[in-house]
């Protein structure tokens, strides 16, 4: 089916992609994005299947923190995913790039509070048929001379009920490839076993699930999640229409367990700057958007006063409309989706306002 036939908004969709190189954002998908997100009332779920996101050979830690040896030289075949710490800046991109174009068209026909999320599927993983059977459309789109991969059997069998969308034209020009350029090694391991982060995270948006995606995509076993607690949000702008501590825990526990459900997950109360990070010696990454880099330095202090290792610091270009560290042709986009809680608090109050008898 292509993007200029009639149907009518469900909802809840799905779109199925593919992509084969992280050279670049998938421009191919602006269109496919667009049109779903028009047609999607509540929740719209993009799902990238790719042998880049399969499994390394080696995900242990120990291998890392040893001498390389001459076994450690690996060559890609098509089937192993890449290093996920390499690649830190193409995958922020990428995810960036999708969240922008879909939460700037929800935004603009009013959708505020739509359910926009984007997961990263490995070709070979044993995909749950739930992540499609709720969408009433399941629509798909590739990169031209790039077909989606096979899909796991529970896939398959709605195959003919899929909605096909025809790609855009701006990457026609990329031959299909097996894979990314070769994981070189950079000193890092391509995950760490225990990663920290924090966060308001008040009605969930694209900002926070592009932090909370990242920090669960560099982790192999286990991601703190610290949730900033009640009393610490009294002073916040309209404060009165801002989600309270289990709701916010709950949405976030069901966001990253649909992005990555093999982690644990350990989501806390936060009372203070630093939570468990400040005595926790089995955490080895912290990852902050830039608008909270003052707090890794805060934390960075008093592990080093306690006698804790040295965290791995990874940064997130991209939080809000007004942070960004995106290519030139992605800004625009970018400022249109407000990726605020305080600007969703404030249009859910205008809306209340808007309802209220005269």
């Amino acid at each position: 089916m292509s993007v200029d036939l009639k149907i009518e908004p469900v909802r809840r969709s799905v779109l199925l992609t593919t992509i084969s190189h992280l050279h670049e954002p998938p421009r191919f998908l602006a269109s496919a994005v667009e049109f779903a997100t028009r047609h999607t009332l509540e929740n719209l779920r993009i799902i990238f299947v790719s042998a880049l996101f399969n499994p390394q050979a080696s995900n242990s830690w120990k291998d890392f923190t040893r001498a390389p040896g001459p076994a450690d030289s690996v060559v890609q075949d098509g089937t192993q995913g890449i290093s996920h710490t390499e690649h830190w800046d193409d995958v922020q991109r990428l995810l960036t790039f999708v969240y922008a174009q879909a939460t700037k068209v929800a935004q603009e026909m009013g959708k505020v509070l739509m359910d926009i999320d984007v997961l990263l599927k490995g070709s070979e993983e044993q995909l749950p048929e739930s992540l499609i059977q709720d969408a009433e459309h399941v629509f798909c789109v590739a990169p031209r001379h790039t077909p989606l991969p096979p899909l796991p059997p529970s896939f398959e069998q709605h195959r003919a009920d899929f909605l096909w969308l025809r790609p855009d034209d701006h990457n026609a020009h990329h031959p299909a490839t097996s894979s990314s350029a070769p994981t070189s090694r950079t000193g890092l391991p391509p995950f760490y076993p225990v990663v920290a982060l924090g966060g308001t995270f008040d009605h969930l948006h694209a900002g926070h699930k592009i932090l909370l995606s990242m920090a669960a995509w560099i982790a192999s076993e286990k991601l703190i999640v610290g949730i900033t607690d009640d009393p610490l949000l009294v002073k916040k702008v309209n404060r009165e229409v801002l989600e309270n501590i289990s709701v916010r825990t709950a949405r976030t526990r069901a966001f990253l367990e649909l992005f990555k459900p093999r982690l644990e997950y350990d989501i806390v109360p936060l009372n203070d700057v630093y939570g468990p990070t400040a005595w926790d010696p089995n955490i080895q990454a912290l990852v902050v958007s830039k608008e909270t880099l003052s707090g890794a330095a805060s934390i960075e202090k008093i592990r080093r006063e306690k006698a804790l290792s040295t965290l791995r610091v990874f940064v997130i270009d991209v939080i809000s409309s007004t942070e960004a560290s995106v290519d030139s042709d992605d800004a625009e986009a970018l400022k249109k989706a407000k990726l605020s809680s305080t600007f969703i608090r404030e249009w859910i109050v205008q809306q209340q306002q808007s309802s209220r008898p005269i």
